[in-house]
């Protein structure tokens, strides 16, 4: 995630000649003293001050900049004193960049005894950001908008979770996905529209020959071999199969091929997100677990049997959620615990989930199991229980006419039994508001059985992930009713017919 460093945010803010250049030195130093505050708390991303903006043709100018400076992925407006719309309108016309308003005012509180005209004049947040706020509805801006005092918690942190959201946004723009082989045959969920995925989000999706991949794995020297599986013995608990005696030690060997070649291939085309299937492993010893695992815990997307779409998904819940501490996963739906009332779902899949959601990082174990499928060999992986905490599960299907993503709120579980012969990382969780119509809920939106899984990022993030790239958006939580989901469904296919 080495790209986060050079990234920056700009803070716009808003004035006008009307009340002198004295005032205008004070909204400058104002928004100066804001920048420097926000910048000490370390947000996920920098926040660069532009010149204050007075007139229409330096805001259209500042926009124009803004949509051709690469690393600009966002602007930040303020309105400190009242800045009349019709001057903002050719440039938010033409932005492309994620926008946040920014409703605070410099002062916490009114200066009881001093305050006068003159202060009236220049702390015009109150009523200068409603201006501002009716050109972004009447222009159906996708916005974010913070309200509070600008040295409060919750304000920066509110910052903070949008630009986490907005780097994810740049990253899908510029994201290049590797589909190993094709989808899994006859499944219709992993299926979509590349070409409208690449139109509306950015990302492109280029197919290549498993014969590619295998031709690198292939040149992999001996030594990284040699110098990954003692790096593998360090940090995980390697099965006795596994160890330099061990009758399993070649598939081991064979594993660290694998995420050699795989990582080497994926990093000299810049992908950042992949596919692979059972289906289609032609020259490769095992299917890639092991491998996709640790992938996955460097930040790459990942998608299983030719998911593309939930690869790109995964890579962005991992870029929002880059430098938190819970943990993200490519997930499935895999099986039921239907104890009465206290119903759970054990999320796994049959290798592939990510070791960042593990409970404890000290007990993560290495083996090498069957694999009742592909007809491969036995392929090595990570074993562990989840985290447990509040979590989503989101997922991006092709509806026909446009995209719509569904977000689950859901509470992460301590694995409620010991369970020796699973031979898969795993993850219980309990469905909101309940079981019944949680899974109600899911299957009558089409929600996919793959689907991106997080402990770090909420519902609201990709919401606004959602809203920047215009698609649907669905969100099942604690007050969902399926009576009303219904009728949302039905009002999204009239709305979507007029977009």
């Amino acid at each position: 995630m080495e790209f986060i460093k050079k990234l920056e945010v700009w803070f716009v803010v808003g004035s006008q000649h009307l009340y002198g250049e004295k005032a205008l030195q004070q909204v400058e130093q104002n928004a100066k003293e804001i920048t420097k505050y926000l910048n000490s708390k370390n947000l996920f991303v920098n926040i660069k001050l532009k010149p204050v903006s007075i007139t229409s043709e330096d805001i259209l100018a500042l926009c124009r900049a803004a949509n051709n400076q690469e690393n600009c992925v966002g602007l930040i407006a303020w309105m400190h004193t009242f800045s009349p719309a019709k001057m903002w309108i050719g440039g938010l016309s033409q932005l492309t960049k994620p926008l946040l308003q920014f409703h605070t005012q410099f002062n916490k509180n009114i200066p009881w005894n001093e305050i006068d005209m003159d202060y009236m004049n220049l702390h015009q947040t109150a009523h200068g950001d409603r201006e501002f706020g009716f050109l972004g509805a009447r222009l159906r801006l996708p916005r974010t908008i913070v309200v509070g005092h600008w040295q409060q918690t919750e304000c920066y942190q509110k910052i903070d979770r949008w630009m986490r959201v907005i780097t994810a946004i740049y990253d899908q723009q510029n994201l290049k996905i590797a589909r190993f082989g094709d989808n899994m045959r006859h499944v219709a969920v992993t299926e979509g529209d590349k070409v409208e995925a690449q139109i509306k989000f950015g990302y492109s999706v280029d197919g290549f020959g498993v014969y590619q991949l295998v031709d690198e794995i292939n040149s992999i020297d001996n030594d990284k071999i040699t110098q990954l599986v003692q790096e593998y013995k360090k940090i995980y608990q390697l099965a006795d199969s596994l160890t330099q005696e061990g009758e399993a030690r070649t598939q081991l060997i064979e594993g660290a091929r694998i995420e050699l070649g795989l990582k080497a291939f994926l990093d000299k085309g810049g992908f950042k997100a992949f596919t692979d299937t059972f289906e289609n492993l032609h020259g490769m010893n095992q299917l890639p677990g092991l491998a996709v695992q640790r992938l996955m815990e460097q930040g790459y997307g990942f998608g299983g049997e030719g998911d593309w779409k939930t690869a790109a998904l995964v890579r962005a819940v991992k870029v929002m959620g880059f430098g938190l501490n819970n943990g993200s996963s490519f997930m499935e739906d895999y099986t039921y615990d239907l104890d009465e009332d206290n119903e759970v779902v054990l999320g796994a899949h049959m290798l592939e989930v990510c070791p960042s959601i593990a409970n404890s990082k000290q007990n993560i174990h290495l083996d090498v199991k069957p694999l009742s499928i592909g007809g491969k060999a036995d392929p090595v992986r990570l074993i562990f229980d989840s985290k447990a905490g509040s979590a989503i599960n989101a997922t991006i299907v092709d509806v026909g006419e446009r995209f719509r993503m569904i977000v689950a709120d859901l509470e992460s579980v301590n694995t409620p039994h010991n369970m020796p012969n699973l031979p898969v990382g795993h993850v219980f969780w309990k469905l909101k508001p309940n079981f019944d119509i949680g899974t109600q809920a899911w299957i009558l939106a089409g929600g996919a059985h793959h689907s991106a899984f997080s402990l770090d990022i909420d519902a609201d993030m990709l919401r606004t992930f959602a809203e920047f790239f215009e698609i649907e958006f669905i969100h099942i939580n604690e007050n969902t009713k399926i009576s009303e989901l219904k009728n949302e469904l039905l009002w999204n296919e009239a709305a979507y017919k007029f977009k």
